[in-house]
């Protein structure tokens, strides 16, 4: 297709939000860029799509070769960002993608990102101008994303390993929403919603020596009602 000045080219670009649970903390994965624009600032790893390939392997793509770090199963497209002005380098419009798992370990930078790692969600998001281009506001999108799933989505198991306790469970929720639960009550409402849990078969030690049982993620694809658990 010839380029006209009626239909100026956008170029678009893929980034992800990866977050996890890691060391007790609310983490995600960024990057310090090496090049031109923003030199050495932390930004979200994602870089341009290729002519021949689609956006989701675009994204995970990005996150390996900026990273070293492999998608996880659970990654969806977050939302598009294309304000003009976004990027310095032109008319670049952002498909942003939202990553979940359990600790997916030690990160480290590659491509053309100078370092990769883990950093603590809360403390990033205190500072706006922490991320290189629109970067904040798309974090933002994505912990207000990861944080309502939780409510209505079995979103929560895909921070925990194959199996845990509702122990475990609970700490996810506490350590995603900063707040505390009551465990009797987490107990209860997580364990009864239909789906969502489903017992391993077997049991672990739990606190005070009492045994536990641990619990694998269910085949709901939604919990109704939601949670409410705050």
């Amino acid at each position: 297709m010839v380029h006209t000045s009626e239909h100026p080219i956008f170029y678009v670009t893929a980034d992800v939000v990866c977050l996890t649970v890691r060391a007790g903390a609310f983490q995600v994965l960024l990057v310090e860029r090496g090049g031109d624009p923003y030199r050495g600032r932390l930004a979200l790893p994602g870089g341009f799509v290729l002519p021949d390939e689609d956006l989701d392997s675009a994204a995970r793509r990005e996150l390996r070769e900026e990273t070293a770090i492999t998608a996880p199963p659970f990654i969806e497209q977050l939302a598009t960002y294309g304000a003009p002005g976004r990027d310095p380098r032109g008319r670049i419009v952002s498909v942003a993608y939202l990553a979940i798992a359990p600790d997916l370990g030690d990160a480290s930078g590659g491509s053309d990102a100078a370092a990769a790692a883990w950093y603590d969600v809360n403390r990033v998001l205190q500072n706006r101008d922490s991320l290189a281009f629109d970067h904040h506001e798309i974090l933002e999108e994505g912990v207000r994303r990861a944080r309502g799933k939780l409510e209505y989505s079995p979103l929560a198991p895909d921070f925990c390993p194959p199996e845990f306790t509702i122990a475990e469970l609970r700490k996810v929720y506490e350590i995603v929403w900063d707040i505390h639960l009551d465990p009797a009550n987490f107990h209860r409402k997580v364990t009864r919603a239909e789906g969502f849990l489903e017992k391993s078969g077997t049991t672990t030690s739990g606190t005070r020596g009492r045994p536990a049982q641990p619990y694998r993620k269910g085949d709901a694809d939604r919990i109704h009602p939601p949670l409410n658990l705050q």
